[in-house]
């Protein structure tokens, strides 16, 4: 059982004694203040009134496992230190240096002392870990840019939110709000998957919907979360001036904005989003930090998908705050039909080529049905590459999945499909988008049809082919046959090769 002994009972040392009953062992405070060995004593904590530095009190006690020395005077700390290390030459020593030590003073506890406790020292360190620190850093230049917008912000999500881009979106609205900002959580499109509704509406978010007609000319400043350019996976103008971006996808292209936080490093945009809030000291709303927490878990795959340190982190911060009850139902929504008639296709039109499938859902209502087929087909036996592609009015969206080492599908989405439209996204997810103009002009079904099969078959085949370039095992070998090539307006067919 370890035995701790104090000697001096100044400020720090009385609080010390207080706390120390708490750990096992046997505890004894020796203080020439009266007053404190009383109060002591009414704690129950074993204290004895008596000179701390006199040698022949020392002797009169049992050896101690551990010294803590600890009145508030730098003289007497440093007599107690040394007639401590006479009388205790094996015990550990704790010095608390006081509050004014001379040069001398704190070459004398350093050769004595196991362990220096010095509170200037401390205090210094720890304004400087609170304001040097790259969070922290990041968090004063957010305020300062936050701080010098003049009007109403937008908050813009990309198109089609998911959980990440809600949550990251409403947290950022409350941190400027924190500062006299008004702020709008904005996104283009719609929510339909039904988790990201049940989401919305079990915990009350407060978005807005735009439309591709409406005005913006009542915000003075724009910020961009989980993307990070103007006019790609957005709605918004491209050359239109963005105040605030924060994201963790790697980028594709200069991100030009006043205030640029990219974190590729972190499985989530909430994640970054959880240290700003909990930086601005802010009090975690249950809402915000329940979406928050949700956006992390889906974008991570339940902390299984390009995880970091930092998201286990931010997930830690966020639990005491989250209503537990509203995620579990926001994670248990009812499948909708629809969503189970598009994995039933992917699953019946798929085409696999080795550890790699491919399927094309035909006409859709729900784009988020998409993902939902992709992780489905991943769970076959031997695939580890899936991508489901579905037809909307005159485009074509992409939804892609990977589980193999080998493979960066963020890279192998933008190389098949960048030249015909706009892809991109992680190593182990992507998606993409394409249109397809000449889908409008077709005269009959007849023709739509066969437009539709030509698309289909260009889009599996670039997609095989950019999996064919990418380092690691082959796929599988196979004849092309042919390739449409979109036209640069996408309003019809180019040439065939």
């Amino acid at each position: 059982m370890v035995f701790r002994l104090v000697l001096g009972c100044g400020t720090v040392g009385r609080q010390v004694a207080e706390r120390l009953p708490e750990y096992d062992g046997r505890l004894l405070v020796i203080t020439e203040n009266e007053n404190n060995v009383e109060t002591l004593r009414d704690e129950s904590i074993p204290a004895r009134h008596s000179d701390p530095t006199d040698l022949a009190v020392l002797e009169n006690v049992e050896t101690p496992d551990v010294v803590l020395v600890a009145s508030d005077r730098t003289d007497c700390n440093r007599l107690a230190l040394e007639r401590a290390r006479i009388q205790f030459p094996n015990a550990s020593i704790v010095a608390y240096l006081g509050g004014n030590p001379t040069p001398a003073d704190r070459e004398a506890f350093d050769e004595r002392a196991d362990h220096v406790v010095d509170a200037e020292r401390a205090m210094i360190d720890g304004v400087l870990a609170e304001t040097t620190s790259s969070a922290a850093e990041s968090a004063l230049e957010l305020r300062r840019h936050l701080q010098g917008i003049d009007g109403r912000l937008a908050v813009v999500m990309h198109d089609n939110p998911d959980p990440d881009a809600i949550a990251s979106a409403v947290a950022l609205t409350e941190i400027a709000d924190s500062v006299g900002v008004p702020a709008d959580a904005c996104y283009f499109g719609d929510i339909s998957h039904q988790e990201n509704r049940a989401m919305v509406n079990l915990l009350d978010l407060d978005l807005r919907n735009l439309d591709p007609t409406d005005s913006l000319s009542e915000y003075a400043a724009f910020a961009l979360v989980d993307h990070s350019r103007p006019g790609v996976n957005d709605q918004l103008s491209e050359d239109l001036r963005v105040d605030i971006v924060i994201d963790h996808h790697p980028p594709r292209g200069p991100v030009a904005s006043d205030f640029v936080d990219l974190r590729e490093q972190a499985g989530a945009t909430s994640t970054v989003l959880t240290e700003y809030v909990d930086q601005f000291e802010s009090a975690f709303d249950r809402a915000i930090a329940t979406a928050l927490l949700y956006g992390i878990r889906v974008d991570t795959n339940e902390f299984t998908r390009e995880v970091s340190a930092a998201d286990f982190r931010a997930a830690s911060t966020l639990w005491p705050h989250v209503d537990t009850a509203v995620l579990r139902r926001i994670e248990q929504p009812s499948l909708e039909g629809d969503t189970l008639e598009t994995i039933a296709r992917a699953i019946k039109n798929r085409e696999r080529r080795g550890s790699v499938a491919v399927a094309s859902v035909g006409q859709i209502g729900d784009r988020d049905a998409l993902p939902q087929a992709a992780d489905r087909l991943l769970t076959m036996d031997g695939v580890e590459t899936t991508l489901v592609f579905g037809f909307m009015d005159e485009m074509v969206f992409v939804s892609a999945r990977s589980r193999s080492n080998d493979i960066d599908l963020g890279e192998t989405l933008r190389d098949a499909f960048d030249q015909i439209g706009s892809a991109g996204g992680h190593a182990d997810m992507a998606g993409a988008q394409l249109e397809i103009g000449i889908l409008g002009s077709a005269d009959d079904e007849e023709e739509v049809e066969s437009i539709v099969s030509v698309v289909e078959e260009v889009i599996t085949n670039r997609f095989f082919e950019a999996i064919e370039t990418q380092p690691g095992t082959p796929v599988g070998t196979y004849t092309r046959t042919s390739e449409w090539l979109f036209t640069p307006d996408g309003t019809g067919p180019g040439e065939r090769t």
